[in-house]
């Protein structure tokens, strides 16, 4: 059974059954899940308040499936990453829970696409309601398993929590068309459906956030979903589980499957090849995307994909210094560098580019205080893994040795484990590997450029297009840049741009789809053209 190592001692009451009517149709022919759940009612898992004062009631380290949570017959451990401990062992679902885990959600589609709108919308906003009333102890999670600052859990957890109050308002504005052609007798309509089953496949870096922008969407759209968390941070994942339940979401609606690195591909394979998902969204490396990608081809599935970026941060000449200094501080070291959109290249033009390097500097050893993510003042976590750990040394090894200058950090942080010091480079060039590879770390390089039409090239030149950063206070460049930059998303004097009321998403290799804002929805919906004759 999955256990939580600092949570082992207290007895939790047992869930409760489903309400009666409430639970998903079984489909005619199609054999259920049961066989591989638990019958009778799931009970909760035992746990008491750990060390930093986890909460008990949202801990859990079952599967969810079917409104049930599903233990396995071996579990994985969760390590907090700022100390190495072990957190707990959570079940490692492989592909039989899969399979049934999209089983429970298909059977569960065939009642979920008919609850009226105004339902959907309804419970989506209790989930909402919910998740701000446990804000506090849902951000602890996030610090625990992933190491990122409490105040910016803080921030993750309200941010998360938004989606689904968005689309629990989006769920009523799902509209179609009436088209008039030049036939008297007939009207054609067009009306949107919910795709499907939908496999959610989610990251770590934002454990909470990646689940609730994709469900939220899918949900009020009419669909299901089982959802695969990152194995480093399955534990957000459940806790939202518990919370969708508490909400009073049918069960099979919303279902998770933990598992471990070492399942990570077969479960991810048997949730993009199973003939009842209808749909796949994935946030992740371009690497991996591209396997999902040939995967969900044999059966055409809808996909959408948030993948890698290599942002570029382009400072003009016409910049605020000061304004362009403090956007690069929160767009490169926020979550300690490991964000899709944080910015990877900055690009300074000459004019001010010794002043910028200088109080950028100045800015990194006086703002940034790395440590426990727990610990008052901290604003640098440590990173995911010694793997991690690994990359970044890796990429400032690279530049040093081709004659790039370390301006501060440039080495592991003092307390070890997966601390690395948030790092400035000068006199970066083109050809070292954090210019054109993502680093996913506190480390930001500069470039000097010349002319606007540099900065713009050499922008350009990744094979990815997430977002982009700008600072001028050039009118016609402003456009210029804005329009000429092959990303999905520009700052223009601003380093943080996500919003649940924009869309999210890329170009290039960066993806495919958007998520968030009005047209998030779009992306698990069909549409049907219908047309009525013989009037």
């Amino acid at each position: 059974m999955a256990t939580c190592f600092w949570l082992q001692s207290c007895r939790a009451p047992r869930l409760p059954p489903a309400p009666r009517g409430r639970g998903p149709r079984r489909c005619a022919g199609c054999q259920g899940p049961s066989a591989l759940l638990p019958q009778g009612p799931a009970p909760l898992r035992g746990y008491a308040r750990g060390a930093v004062g986890l909460p008990a009631a949202l801990l859990r380290t079952d599967g969810f499936v079917g409104g049930r949570w599903v233990p396995a017959a071996a579990t994985f451990p969760v390590h907090d990453p700022a100390s190495g401990a072990a957190l707990g062992q959570v079940a490692d679902h492989g592909v039989p829970e899969a399979r049934a885990a999209v089983r429970a959600a298909y059977e569960a589609f065939s009642s979920w696409k008919g609850v009226s709108a105004k339902e959907r919308s309804s419970l989506l906003r209790k989930w909402y309601d919910l998740m701000i009333q446990n804000k506090d102890d849902l951000a602890k999670i996030i610090t625990a398993e992933n190491g990122k600052p409490l105040k910016e859990a803080q921030g993750e957890i309200l941010y998360s929590a938004l989606f689904l109050e968005w689309f629990s308002e989006e769920a009523r504005r799902i509209y179609g068309d009436i088209i008039y052609t030049s036939a008297t007798d007939r009207r054609s309509l067009v009306i949107k459906q919910p795709v499907g089953v939908a496999a959610i496949i989610t990251p770590w870096n934002f454990p909470s956030a990646m689940i609730t922008r994709k469900v939220g969407a899918a949900l009020a759209a009419g669909c299901t979903v089982v959802v695969k968390p990152a194995e480093d941070t399955p534990l957000s994942a459940l806790a939202l589980a518990e919370l969708a339940n508490q909400a009073g979401i049918p069960p099979g609606v919303y279902n998770v499957v933990p598992c471990s690195r070492k399942k990570a591909k077969e479960v991810g394979e048997a949730l993009c090849t199973d003939p009842l998902v209808s749909k796949i969204s994935f946030t992740g490396s371009t690497a991996t995307g591209k396997i999902l990608l040939h995967y969900a081809a044999h059966s055409v599935k809808r996909v959408s994909m948030e993948l890698g970026g290599h942002a570029p941060f382009i400072v003009f000449d016409s910049a605020n210094v000061d304004r362009a200094v403090a956007g690069a501080m929160a767009s490169k070291f926020r979550n300690s560098g490991q964000t899709c959109v944080c910015s990877n290249r900055f690009l300074v033009q000459k004019g001010i580019h010794d002043s910028f390097v200088k109080k950028f500097a100045e800015a990194i050893k006086k703002d940034l205080r790395v440590g426990n993510g727990f610990e008052d003042g901290i604003t640098q976590g440590p990173l995911i893994n010694e793997k991690a750990v690994e990359k970044v040394e890796k990429h400032v090894s690279d530049a040093v040795s081709k004659g790039a200058t370390i301006e501060t950090g440039g080495k592991r942080h003092q307390l070890g484990k997966n601390f690395f010091e948030p790092t400035l480079l000068s006199n970066v060039t083109p050809d070292m590997l954090c210019s054109h590879e993502e680093t996913f770390g506190p480390l930001a390089p500069v470039i000097k450029f010349d002319k606007e039409e540099e900065a713009v090239a050499i922008a350009n030149a990744a094979d990815v297009g997430l977002a982009g950063y700008f600072y001028s206070q050039d009118p016609a460049q402003i456009w210029r840049v804005a329009e000429q930059l092959e990303v999905g998303m520009v700052g223009v004097n601003e380093g943080l741009i996500s919003s649940v009321e924009c869309p999210f998403g890329g170009v290039k290799q960066s993806g495919l789809g958007r998520e968030g804002s009005k047209y998030g929805i779009d992306e698990y919906l069909e549409l049907k053209y219908v047309c009525y004759g013989g009037l």
